[in-house]
């Protein structure tokens, strides 16, 4: 297969696999419509927000008839729901959930009304939307640019080494070396800017971003190891790649902060 054959099929499961990740992440909104008032409702409920200020679930219903609420609490807390009214705003019916500290979390739903009948939106699961702190775009923008980078490297050192091309190491050197520098140097500092902690995966915590970023740059540390001295170590140079892919479509912040 041609080189701009193999770059291009490369970029594609890399944006493939990006997509994926944020569509399926804990933070991406939910979406959805319901029937009310003799009307479909599209809505789409936000599930993380700056601390800096106060969450607006906004619903569009240009339907005056329906009324609308939302009962939210802290996340784990065993008392009731507190109950909110939403505020009518031309054709959207409007709420504020209070700002968190930085991993703050609230839970919400979202009930509609018209005619004596209401409708949730959320269903008997409430919406969990997390709080984060604000991460400048000169901290934020490289380190989601060199993951990427590095994603897109270690697919091309995979499908290298299965076409048994003569610079699988050459790749595979360039996507350790992004991965660790996103992941390991600018990855944190991301972390503590938006949720206060430097590191909450394995062995400090739970969280899997962080756990599965070292697990793969050690993964490519002994694929280089194996190779090294000009080895062949083409399996474990696609072991490696797929492995990162793998890990790559583990949802963004699941069980973190």
């Amino acid at each position: 297969m041609k080189k701009a054959a193999l770059w291009a099929l490369a970029a594609v499961i890399t944006v493939g696999s990006a997509v994926y990740q944020r569509m399926t992440g804990p933070t991406f909104p939910i979406r959805g419509k319901a029937a009310i008032g003799g009307e479909t409702v599209s809505f789409r409920l936000p599930r993380s927000e700056e601390s800096v200020r106060d969450c607006e679930v906004r619903v569009r219903v240009p339907n005056e008839a329906v009324s609308g609420r939302v009962d939210y609490r802290p996340l784990g807390s065993a008392e009731p729901p507190l109950r909110v009214p939403m505020t009518r705003v031309g054709e959207f019916l409007t709420c504020r959930l209070p700002a968190q500290p930085p991993a703050g979390k609230l839970e919400y739903g979202v009930t509609l009304s018209a005619g004596g009948r209401e409708t949730s939106l959320t269903g008997k699961e409430p919406v969990v939307i997390r709080f984060k702190g604000a991460v400048p775009a000169a901290v934020l923008i490289p380190h989601i640019l060199i993951m990427f980078a590095g994603m897109l490297l270690s697919t091309r050192a995979g499908l290298e080494a299965a076409g048994r091309g003569a610079r699988a190491r050459t790749f595979a050197a360039w996507a350790f070396g992004l991965l660790f520098a996103g992941g390991l140097i600018l990855g944190p500092v991301v972390q503590k800017l938006a949720f206060g902690a430097f590191w909450t995966g394995f062995p400090l915590g739970r969280d899997l971003t962080d756990t599965k970023t070292l697990a793969t740059i050690a993964l490519w540390i002994v694929a280089l190891i194996a190779g090294r001295k000009d080895r062949p170590a083409r399996g474990w140079f696609l072991a490696a790649s797929l492995v990162t892919l793998a890990v790559y479509l583990i949802p963004h912040s699941l069980l973190g902060s």
